[in-house]
């Protein structure tokens, strides 16, 4: 990638909650434009924060702000198709991708950027959620990263057993028909965490974290995204099932896992995890699908234990 061709990017540190110091650029993935987010500043190492669906670099502003206590440097990324990255359908509420492979693209990008700004080796991986399958796949394909932490990790999404037959019909149907941009079953243009209550949401029981998270939607709508579309999904299904037979790369890790998780399907995290030599499931009991938004106990634990796995493995 050309020097000349980073620009500036807009970055709502306020929102955030985000150290000093964030640059934020704009960068040509293939076709797409999308934004990277980066902060030099502990020298142990610099973390890949790798989000997850529908997310931003805004939310990972405390994570970030976690990492450099513990002496490291973080990049994150706005996945095309969310946050400011360029979005691929007219409704930019759509959660949409061609193929899975293109997030590798997105990914590579991002390195070379990590390279281009001088950030402290080693590099180290810190994915979440969608970000756990497009990290796993970066791992199979020797991505030099020295260890990784998962954070409920989608290799495998979550629906009710008699869904999973229907999935593929409505998947197949959807092509010959034209509609594999439109909204997946059961979703809509509406954001989950502007559409759902506290009481009983799937994210997290902390409520200033809820707000949080709230609060960088509602007040940037461009950030928001809402429902997958059909292709999405069924490229989402695709990949975890093509995950799912390769054996675990030889990369230290650990998988956090919340024992309320309700969004991805967990036994494929189990089954993973099992047959991953060095590496580690570390359950949370209570907690749901964001255990870096989850309460301060769990955060703590969760930072902690990413931070003594990457300095075990500099």
């Amino acid at each position: 990638m050309k020097h000349d061709s980073v620009l500036p990017a807009p970055f709502h540190a306020g929102l955030a909650d985000a150290p000093e110091g964030a640059t934020c650029v704009w960068l040509q993935s293939g076709a797409a434009r999308i934004r990277v987010a980066w902060w030099k500043a502990g020298d142990k190492g610099t973390v890949l924060v790798l989000p997850g669906r529908t997310e931003c670099v805004e939310k990972y502003g405390r994570a970030a702000r976690d990492l450099i206590a513990r002496g490291f440097s973080v990049i994150t990324i706005d996945w095309r198709g969310q946050g400011l990255a360029d979005r691929a359908l007219p409704d930019r509420a759509t959660g949409h991708v061609g193929d899975f492979a293109e997030y590798q693209q997105d990914l590579d990008t991002m390195l070379a950027e990590a390279t281009r700004a001088g950030l402290p080796q080693p590099w180290f991986m810190l994915a979440h959620s969608m970000g756990g399958c497009i990290g796993l796949r970066a791992l199979m394909r020797r991505v030099p990263v020295k260890a990784v932490v998962f954070s409920a990790p989608m290799w495998g999404i979550a629906m009710a057993a008699w869904m999973r037959p229907v999935a593929s019909v409505v998947s197949a149907l959807a092509g010959p028909l034209g509609l594999m941009t439109r909204y997946a079953p059961s979703t809509s243009a509406e954001t989950y965490l502007l559409q759902a209550p506290f009481q009983g949401n799937v994210l997290t029981t902390d409520r200033e974290m809820w707000d949080y998270m709230r609060r960088q939607v509602a007040e940037v709508p461009e950030l928001a995204l809402g429902g997958p579309s059909i292709c999405w999904v069924k490229q989402a299904l695709h990949e975890c099932a093509a995950l799912s037979v390769l054996p675990a790369p030889r990369v230290p890790a650990i998988c956090a896992l919340g024992t309320a998780e309700k969004v991805v399907d967990v036994p494929p995290v189990h089954l993973r995890m099992a047959g991953w030599t060095n590496g580690q499931l570390d359950l949370y009991p209570g907690v749901e699908h964001e255990i870096m938004m989850g309460g301060p106990a769990a955060r703590t634990r969760f930072f902690d234990g990413a931070a003594a796995l990457f300095e075990a493995n500099r």
